[in-house]
């Protein structure tokens, strides 16, 4: 019986290599005569100095294939062969990944070899059922105190981080990372500057944060496919754990390089330009990327990921695609930051849209009375500046102006500080009943 296996295997296996020739070259798009392939499928190129370069199906021009680089097209001459492989882009994936930081294929960054016994995998999957997600019911602790008490994160649930650039995004992904209680992080770093890799690798995540993380890398310099592919690999890697029954942290920085990496792709196989330039391409990519997140039957993926927002306008196309997507927004305010408020989140513009259901009645009045002396002092902060506010005039206002320099210091939280959840609520019942 298992020999008919084997033998079933060898008549079905296709042993003809199928070539096609370069026709021309504009820009990134690579246009070629044959082979017969399929949308997604990956190519070898054939360069003339006898180096092969791996370039994917992104579309069809009459009889013609539409082909993208994974990497620079300087060797393709007139005529390079281009073989088919038949196969969509697949990744090696297993507990060695561990530790490791990788490109958006997969292979180490450091040039060493993969470890062994791991698994192929395909970067492309598609998002679980529906009707057999688990509901997110468990907090997930974050070791940030904003978050775990005024915006609980469950275990399962997407966030995005909205903010300008320099806000402080990536210092906080790296305190979530050291900080959250998850089995494993997944990191994607999606058109970084090449400079701030190490950067991040060394600073804000640590030797302790990388112990139990994997870092996927493609930095700004790379291809429009390769960015991409960053995003799909990364998100491959934390499926595969969460099948494993991980509960797993996946961080992308940023969903906006990944929209505009899209939008590069789009625009150079024909696609007409729509809202703000971005093609429909883009609009169509974001849901199927960001809903294979999430939980499952397995496993929990907590995602997170970073938005940004020009000019801080959280009305932008991608910016507000996103939001509609995911389970929750926090938003990084330029004008905290100057303050010297770290993390500078914006309490009243962030919600988790499922705290009301992974959190207590007592939890939630808390957060809902700090959040209230917030909103208090904002509205009135102009009058209370300019001495135009009195005492006495309002309960509700004395109270928010006495209680505001101590809700600020619980906000602020030191890199390197840890605070439970529980620790971070004893604090508000403190702030609010203490009379410290």
């Amino acid at each position: 019986m298992k020999l008919d296996k084997y033998i079933d295997g060898v008549k079905q296996a296709d042993l003809y290599k199928r070539y096609g020739k370069i026709k021309r070259v504009i820009g990134l798009m690579i246009e070629s005569v044959g082979p017969a392939v399929s949308i997604g499928n990956v190519c070898h190129i054939h360069t003339s100095i006898e180096t092969k370069i791996l370039a994917e199906v992104v579309g069809f021009n009459d009889e013609n294939v539409l082909l993208m680089p994974y990497s620079p097209i300087n060797e393709i001459s007139p005529g390079s062969l281009v073989e088919a492989t038949n196969k969509p882009l697949t990744i090696k994936v297993g507990e060695g990944l561990i530790g490791k930081v990788v490109d958006a294929i997969g292979q180490p960054l450091d040039q060493s070899s993969l470890p062994r016994g791991l698994m192929n995998y395909t970067t492309e999957q598609l998002p679980p059922n529906p009707l057999v997600r688990p509901r997110i019911l468990e907090p997930i602790e974050i070791g940030v105190k904003t978050i775990d008490s005024l915006l609980t994160v469950g275990k399962g649930q997407r966030v995005g981080i909205f903010a300008g650039s320099g806000v402080g995004k990536s210092t906080l992904l790296g305190m979530i990372a050291r900080n959250s209680e998850a089995d494993v992080n997944v990191i994607a770093l999606i058109g970084e500057r090449g400079r701030e890799v190490r950067e991040f690798i060394e600073k804000d995540l640590g030797p302790e944060g990388l112990k139990r993380s994997v870092v996927v890398v493609a930095t700004s310099d790379q291809p429009a496919l390769m960015r991409i592919k960053g995003a799909y690999t990364a998100t491959a890697i934390s499926e595969y754990f969460r099948d494993q029954g991980y509960n797993v942290n996946l961080m992308m920085d940023s969903v906006t390089r990944v929209a505009m990496a899209q939008r590069e792709v789009g625009l150079a196989t024909g696609e007409p330009p729509t809202t703000k330039g971005y093609p429909p391409s883009v609009f169509a990519t974001l849901p199927k990327l960001l809903e294979r997140t999430g939980t499952s039957a397995n496993g929990t993926i907590t995602a997170f990921y970073t938005v940004l927002v020009d000019g801080d306008d959280l009305n932008d196309p991608i910016a507000d695609t996103t939001r509609g997507i995911l389970d929750g927004h926090f938003v990084l305010d330029r004008k905290l930051a100057e303050q010297g408020q770290f993390p500078a989140i914006n309490v009243l513009k962030s919600i988790s849209r499922v705290m009301p259901q992974i959190t207590s009645e007592e939890d939630q009045k808390l957060a809902s009375k700090i959040r209230s002396h917030l909103s208090t002092y904002e509205e009135n902060y102009e009058l209370i500046q300019i001495g135009a506010y009195k005492r006495g005039t309002s309960k509700v206002v004395d109270e928010a102006i006495q209680l505001h320099p101590k809700i600020i210091s619980f906000l602020k939280q030191d890199i390197e500080e840890n605070c439970s959840r529980q620790e971070a609520i004893e604090q508000m019942e403190q702030i609010l009943y203490g009379g410290v």
